[in-house]
């Protein structure tokens, strides 16, 4: 069962990301690293399989990150 976009945010939010706003239903999603990731959807839609997995990498890439410093 795919995640819902709301539990996409919510994930990446716990990861130190924050909303920089967005257009329509994309926000638009930066890491003090500086990684960068946009969601598009309503908040209660289902996410796709891309999106879960572009979720992951940013996360991982995020903590990767905070490991080196």
């Amino acid at each position: 069962m795919p995640k819902k976009i709301r539990e996409l945010i919510k994930d990446i939010e716990n990861h130190g990301f924050v909303n920089r706003g967005g257009k329509g239903s994309h926000r638009n999603f930066l890491h003090h690293s500086g990684i960068k990731i946009t969601i598009s959807g309503n908040l209660g839609d289902d996410a796709k399989q891309y999106q879960e997995k572009e979720v992951k990498k940013v996360i991982k890439e995020a903590q990767e990150n905070e490991n080196k410093r």
